[in-house]
This record gives C-alpha cells, structure tokens and sequence, in this order.
C-alpha cells in the first residue's frame, strides 16, 4: 500500500507500509545475547587528515602543496579532547602500510606505479604491507613504526583504546612484505600460479594472461611520472578484489587489489572444514578448540599471523573492510584466535546484507556489525523527506535478538557526510537523526571525526569529490581545521553555531556512556501516538527506554520548519512495567537540563504536554 504523506511543511514524501525484519538463512532461533553494562562510542579519524593544518585544498595537491596529518598530531590534549567528548575507542583508520604516490626509496620502499593507485595519497585499503604503517603519518618515515607504538600508548594513557583496519578480502596490487617478522612467508611466494585455483595459493590466477591497466581518467590527473606508461607488469594476471576475473578490470572495479583466496572454489564451493550444526550456540573458545589440528587454507593463517601481530602491539580491536566477501568460518578461525588473546577486544565488521547478519555474529564470532542498510538507510531517507519515522520501530524490533551486536553510525569515510548537502543539508538537521541513532538500541554509536563541528565534505579534492571527505587525496577538513586550531585543539576557531553543535554531542555521548537506561529496554509509543494523538505532526518520532534504575521517554523532530504541540500518550502496559501509580511525575531533560514537565498517570495511563521546536530532541528521565 502506498499512500502520500508530510514529514515537514512543505514536502510530500512517500510512505511504504511495509516492516523492515532480517531473515535468516542459516537459522531463525532467537538467542538471548549478553550484553555490557554501558554504551561504547567510537570516534573514527582518517589519520591522515586528522592533524593537517594546511587549508591549501589544491585538487590533486602534493603531500607538499596539501600537507598530511602525522601520529604526533595526537597529542595528549588531543586526546583528552576526544575523551572528554564521549569516546571510549578510536579508530585510527589507514594505518598499515598502503600504495601510495610518494618517494620513500631512500628508506627501501618501492614507488607505486600511479596506474594501480587511486588518487595520489592512495586508498588505505589497498595495503602494501601490513607489519609496518603509512610512511606519510610519520615525522620520521624510517621511524614510522615507533612513532605509531607511541601512539598507542598515548591513546591509552588517555583513557582511550585503539582500533586499526584489516582488510582481509583483498590487497594492493603491488604487496611487499618487507617487514615480516621471522618466519611469515609474503602473500604469493608459494602459490601455484599456472592454475586459476588451489586451495593455499594466496591468490587467484589468470593462467597465461598479462595483466591490463584499466581505461580509466588520466592518473594523476595528466601529471607526467616515469611509471605511467600503459602498462603494469603482473603474470600471470590476478583476480580483481571485487572479484572481476577479467585481465583488464573495469574502471569501476576495484583495480588497485587484488582478491585473496579463502579456498572458495571459483564455482563457489567450500575447499575447507565447516563448522557444525550448533556452533552458533558455542563460545569462541570452543570455536577456538574446534579449529585445533584442522587443515586451513595458507591465506587463513597469513591473516591469523597478522591480528595477533597488532594484538600483540596493544591494539584493542579491528574494524574489518568487507567482511561478508570472505566466508564465516574464517571469521570463526581468526575472531576466536584474537579472542583468547585478549578476550575484550573490539571486532567491527562491515557487513551490508541482512541475510547474512546472525551468521556472521554467531558463526563468525564478531561482537559488532554495521546497521548501515537498515537503521542509517531509514534515517537517511527520513531527513531528506523520503519517508515517515516510523518504520524505525519495526527495525528495532524486527533485530531485537541482534540488536546489541547492530553499531549506529550516520557519517563514516564511505558515505556522505551527515551535514552535506547530499544528506540532512545542515548539521542543525542531523541532530534528531544523531539522538535517535544513539539512544534507540545498546549497540556502540560511531562518530567521524569533523561530525561534531557539522564537517560537510564540500572539497574537490581531485581523485575524491565533494560530499565525503575523500579518502584518496592530501586534503585539509576545514570544520575540523578550526576546532583543531593550529594544535591547541581548543575550537579557538570555531563558529557559535559550531561550538554549540559540538556542545550538543559532547551531551549527548557523555549521557550515552552513563546510561543504564540505554543498556536495558526498548518499547516504541510510535503506533499509538501516531494513531491517537492530536498534533502529533509528521516528523516525530517518539520511544521509551528503562532499567530498573532509569525510565526515559525520548521524543525527536525530524521537520526543521515545524514546532508541534500534542499531549503525548505513555501506554498502559509501560506504567505497570515502571510501577507507576496514578498521580503526577516531573520528567527533566537529560540533554540540556532546561525542560522539566509533568508526566500525569491517570487510571493507569501517562500523558505528557510536549512542545518540540524544529529539530529539537528531548530526552526525558522520570
């Protein structure tokens, strides 16, 4: 059924009737999940840009025209900034060693040839060599290394802990491992290449056939450099890490990679032992114990190789690029490894197919993945007047077994930034999206570094272009540049609205992290508002959460013209879970402190007088 609806004056969006729940295709059993006792927010960096200063912004700059942020950026006032913002982890993201446009010969690493580059600056998921870091975020390249364990260890004297990438599904097209530690073979060494598959090659193969630079935009923009030549020497040809199989990729193939072999056969079969019936019920130790003495696939123990090397540094975690391109058991393999090492570490994957989400958290052992395609997606298409609100409560409801395991982000390196035109148009209009992302499960809430000062992603930074901050370019972030304030990381710069937008986050995630509330249950009062209630306008949005020590009602206003007026309605099956008798409760806001109101239970039913500005959240405690 579809019918026209208004969200905010003005517009006419289109509502689709229909619930937004996961099916399984390996199990439907709904599984009580134990969770932590507070929420956990994690602040992305790019690290690469964290820390410039240059606001040069040349499209297709040099590292000497653009500038580049450095792991000494992060300072201890830096830090303590994050930390005092609401952040429990940071994910420092491009770390390891990735190709890049740069001369580091004079240190022993081999120039990347442009052809198979993304950008000058380079994609950090194409990595190059994983036992060392990018060249580019240190004061002293040859010392890179240490500059980076330094930083570790300032982010834990913080109070802070640490998360790097790990690409598992794919790897620079041209990977030296020049760093390995004693006894790690480098991808490739040993493999078969005169068959397309075997199970402990490393790679998949284009017997006979040369590899063929992609016809793509000029590299470099049309810059002369010695190695843009047409050509770039691999024989034979490998699979592209999108999985092209053609010896020239497409442009729009991820050229730059190659595809690991997990001993997935080409026609899709499994070459390796699969876990049994009623392992998603069992503990990574006994996933650990499962994989004892069984014969894996060689790329499967080189990536082992590689987590327990960082976990072994003192990284707390690993966010993983494209988890759901390499099989579960692997993840079962890997994740349970790390896991008995340090049983607290943080496991993110990205992972976008619904289908395939309960496999990966009970199978693959992963404490986290992305709810990119149905919480953020529905907040999306809300904000930019697509659909109504409610469809969030059949979300939340329809991953109610998972929803812990479900991390809330609305701004990341791969997506448009939150404030850009291309998604709320303001950071203002963002601001229920971020309450309503943080505050509706117990999952972590994620945050992109320039989020909180309403980055919006408007350079043309040359290979990467307006909207996202690019991820392939030497670039400065300017909201951030001026929150940065030449190193004193004090918003010296910032404008009123800026401050007052980070003001509101800095709120809203220390309220998050101290929330028992937020860590115990969840009812929407949607339905029957949205039913029942006089002036309950288009864009509100409006849910509970308790425990046995906090109730708050939460409302949101997704309209930026509308302020709505109604008398909220709190069911009665919520006041007999709260043991409220008739009679009168002052509810406070927890965000600003400034709106305390009256909760009235009468013949076991609560109401509430609300008044909502455009944009304008509530939190309210009993």
């Amino acid at each position: 059924m579809i019918k026209k609806i208004t969200i905010v004056a003005g517009i006419s969006v289109v509502f689709l009737a229909a619930a937004c729940k996961t099916k399984d295709l390996k199990m439907n059993t709904v599984q009580k999940e134990t969770v932590s006792n507070k929420k956990e927010v994690v602040y992305q960096v790019f690290t690469r840009l964290f820390g410039n200063k240059n606001t040069n912004n040349k499209p297709w700059g040099t590292i000497e025209e653009n500038g580049v942020g450095k792991f000494n950026d992060f300072t201890d006032i830096a830090l303590r900034e994050i930390k005092d913002l609401g952040v429990s982890y940071i994910w420092y993201t491009g770390v390891p060693h990735h190709a890049l446009i740069h001369d580091y010969s004079a240190i022993g690493i081999s120039n990347d040839d442009p052809e198979v580059v993304k950008g000058r600056a380079g994609s950090p998921y194409a990595v190059k060599d994983y036992y060392n870091v990018n060249p580019d975020l240190a004061v002293n390249p040859a010392n890179r290394l240490q500059e980076f364990e330094d930083l570790i260890v300032r982010t834990h004297k913080a109070g802070l802990k640490v998360i790097i990438d790990i690409v598992p599904n794919h790897i620079a097209r041209k990977y030296e491992g020049k760093n390995n530690p004693e006894g790690i073979t480098d991808f490739g060494v040993n493999d078969d290449v005169s068959v397309e598959y075997k199970r402990n090659n490393n790679f998949y193969y284009i017997p006979h056939k040369h590899f063929e630079v992609p016809d793509t935009d000029k590299p470099l923009n049309g810059e002369r450099n010695p190695l843009v030549d047409g050509k770039f020497e691999e024989y034979p040809a490998k699979w592209t890490g999108n999985g092209s199989r053609l010896a020239k990729p497409d442009r729009n193939d991820w050229y730059e990679t190659v595809k690991v072999n997990y001993g997935i056969r080409p026609d899709g079969s499994k070459d390796f032992p699969e876990l049994p019936a009623g392992f998603d019920a069992k503990s990574y130790k006994e996933h650990f114990d499962f994989w004892k003495g069984k014969v894996v696939p060689d790329s499967w123990k080189k990536f082992r190789d590689i987590a327990l090397y960082w976990t072994a540094k003192g990284i707390d975690g690993f966010r993983y690029d494209m988890a759901e391109m390499v099989p579960y058991e692997f993840w079962s393999y890997m994740n349970s490894a790390i896991k008995v090492k340090n049983p607290n570490a943080f496991l993110l994957a990205e992972v976008y197919n619904p289908n395939e989400y309960r496999n990966y958290i009970r199978l693959g052992k992963m404490d986290y993945l992305y709810d990119k395609v149905e919480t953020y997606d529905k907040l999306k298409d809300v904000i930019r007047g697509n659909s109504l609100p409610d469809g969030l409560s059949d979300i939340q409801n329809g991953m109610a077994d998972i929803e812990h395991h479900m991390l809330h982000f609305l701004d990341n390196h791969d997506e448009q930034r939150l404030a850009s035109p291309e998604f709320a148009g303001t950071p203002e209009k963002g601001k229920p999206l971020m309450v309503v992302s943080t505050t509706i499960s117990t999952s972590p809430t994620m945050v992109y570094f320039g989020q909180e000062v309403g980055e919006a992603g408007n350079e043309n930074a040359g290979f990467g272009t307006h909207s996202r901050t690019s991820i392939f370019d030497y670039i400065g972030v300017p909201n951030h540049q001026r929150w940065m304030n030449g190193g004193k990381f004090d918003g010296g710069q910032l404008t009123q609205s800026e401050k007052d937008l980070r003001d509101f986050y800095k709120r809203l995630l220390n309220f998050s992290l101290n929330s028992s509330a937020l860590m115990g249950k969840y009812q929407e009062i949607q339905t029957v508002n949205r039913h029942d209630t006089q002036g309950y306008d288009s864009g509100i949005y409006a849910f509970t959460r308790w425990s046995d020590t906090q109730k708050l009602v939460i409302v949101t206003n997704f309209s930026w013209l509308t302020t709505s007026n109604f008398e909220l309605k709190i069911p009665s099956d919520i006041i007999r879970k709260w043991h409220l008798k008739d009679g009168n409760y002052t509810v406070t806001d927890q965000l600003y402190n400034k709106s305390a109101i009256q909760l009235q239970v009468l013949n076991g039913e609560g109401k509430v007088h609300i008044t909502i500005a455009p944009s304008e959240s509530f939190i309210y405690q009993l």
